[in-house]
């Protein structure tokens, strides 16, 4: 026996035997939101970093960084959570998208009142408005967005 290849089983088995309880859809929903949320929280900043121009011009950085994200998160939580196949993509991308159209326009309108208004800097503005909605994006997905009965989860 090739002792590489047994210390790699070992720790397969190790990880697995760890880990295993943790694994399915709701360990990897936790995942994708966490990895969606850092890169939410983390492209937006950097926009208002770059450029003064952005940090003047909130809601253009908001804006891209919206796109940019949703495409982002459809694509982690599409393939990585809820493995949906022999599905019709943009049916599923236009469910999905309806959740987060709804919030951007809230955020649209929230964002604005809590900086021009509250006074809050736009970065802890956004960064609690993102929080909240990740609370209910679970539940859409997983009823709405990818629930289709012709939908077959890998």
């Amino acid at each position: 026996m090739n002792p590489a290849k047994h210390d790699a089983q070992s720790a397969e088995g190790w990880l697995r035997r760890r880990f295993g309880k943790l694994r399915g859809r709701p360990m990897r929903f936790l995942v994708a939101g966490g990895l969606n949320t850092v890169v939410g929280t983390s492209a937006y900043p950097l926009l208002l970093w770059l450029s003064p121009w952005f940090r003047e011009h909130y809601l253009v950085a908001l804006a891209l960084v919206q796109a940019f994200c949703l495409c982002f998160a459809f694509t982690t939580y599409k393939f990585g959570v809820f493995r949906t196949r022999d599905t019709n993509v943009f049916n599923e991308f236009w469910k999905f998208s309806s959740y987060y159209v709804i919030n951007y326009a809230a955020n649209w309108i929230v964002l604005p009142l809590l900086v021009e208004v509250g006074k809050l800097d736009p970065l802890w503005a956004q960064i609690g408005f993102g929080l909240t909605v990740l609370v209910g994006s679970w539940f859409w997905h997983s009823q709405i967005s990818f629930s289709s009965k012709a939908a077959k989860p890998r």
